[in-house]
């Protein structure tokens, strides 16, 4: 890489890293805000919900990279051809495809990016975000509890909490426990869940205890601090439910007989699959699009807003039409050759314009009025 080549790559590279990481940085916003409802109604701490956020970031790159890749080029190459610095390129003997070679090294990059995202760090964050959710839906501090409320759980069990701290503190808890011939309640200024080698268990603070049984029996004990065992109300017989996502590539291409039971059938596998591989030419199509409205035409010093907005639709069309083929593919296995043609066809469109934009305008129509024109300019 020559030293104006090695230029024009940071000088794109940077609005495209600042592109990606706005994008992100939104959807990690909306992901937080989704799973606000982590804390507000099942009690979990804030480093769950971050956890959980942080664990969508890959299935969101997947999508953010291709539209960073040509926000930021447009940005950075409107930049340097306003400035005259691309003229200043090719006016030192830069040839198109050398001044481009940044770009699509750059594009490369992001490419490959992708495609480690599409069949590594997306299943594994999504299978670990799918086991996080699974843990919080069937945790007894999750499920018993409830502010304000009498919730009832398995085996006669009831549960009714004042008030929830955000720290996981239970102020003014009250347990009952119907064991048909035996009654048992709980009463505790203070309580918290907690695990001992994966028993559950709660720990009660000044409180007391009362039991009556079926003989008239009445048992009544005061007690500073004391644990009770919820191992007998924590019987899940339900398991973690995948999707497409949630599987990596040999998963979706050789499915085991239980993949297809419960996550879906083997068109819908293939799609996914096909779909995780052609995700990185999205990549050098949007490069290839971004390049082609700055460089592809004449020098306007109006700008380049309608050729902007034309790429722009383009890639918007394209990118949309890309999942409705994913989608019609589960169904129709011989559409998902479609999904590499289309972005292939669209970069090799828009290279196309790109390096014609070189070659003068000749009128087939009058070849000998051209001539003419040539001999008395």
């Amino acid at each position: 890489m020559t030293l104006i080549q090695g230029y024009l790559f940071r000088q794109i590279a940077r609005p495209v890293v600042g592109a990606c990481a706005a994008l992100t940085g939104i959807g990690i916003l909306s992901q937080s805000l989704d799973q606000l409802e982590v804390i507000v109604e099942r009690g979990q701490s804030v480093w769950v919900m971050m956890k959980l956020t942080l664990l969508a970031v890959p299935q969101l790159l997947a999508v953010i990279v291709p539209i960073g890749l040509f926000v930021g080029a447009l940005i950075a190459l409107t930049r340097l051809q306003r400035e005259q610095e691309l003229t200043a390129v090719f006016a030192s003997g830069v040839t198109r495809w050398q001044a481009i070679r940044p770009a699509i090294r750059l594009a490369t990059i992001a490419a490959l990016a992708t495609l480690l995202i599409t069949t590594v760090l997306m299943p594994w964050g999504q299978r670990q975000a799918r086991a996080e959710a699974f843990a919080i839906r069937t945790d007894l501090a999750a499920v018993l509890i409830e502010e304000g409320r009498f919730v009832q759980g398995p085996n006669g069990l009831t549960v009714y909490v004042q008030q929830i701290e955000q720290n996981g503190l239970l102020k003014n808890l009250f347990v009952y426990v119907d064991e048909g011939d035996k009654v048992t309640t709980w009463d505790a200024a203070e309580a918290r869940f907690g695990r001992i080698d994966g028993t559950p268990f709660l720990t009660l603070v000044n409180g007391s205890r009362q039991s009556y049984s079926s003989r008239g029996v009445l048992e009544y004990i005061s007690f500073g601090r004391t644990v009770v065992d919820l191992s007998p109300y924590a019987d899940v017989t339900d398991r973690i439910r995948y999707k497409p996502s949630d599987l990596y590539l040999p998963q979706l291409f050789n499915p085991s007989p239980q993949d297809l039971e419960s996550v879906g059938s083997a068109g819908e596998l293939n799609a996914e699959g096909h779909s995780r591989l052609s995700a990185p030419l999205y990549a050098l199509m949007a490069m290839a699009m971004a390049l082609t409205a700055i460089m592809g035409g004449q020098f306007s010093r109006t700008g380049y807003s309608l050729r902007i907005a034309k790429a722009a639709a383009a890639f918007l069309i394209v990118r949309v039409a890309g999942y409705g083929i994913v989608s019609a593919s589960a169904w129709n296995g011989w559409l998902n050759v479609f999904q590499y043609v289309l972005p292939i066809v669209a970069t090799a469109i828009s290279l196309r314009l790109l390096f014609r934009a070189l070659k003068p305008r000749r009128s087939r129509a009058w070849p000998a009025l051209d001539r003419l024109k040539a001999r008395f300019a």
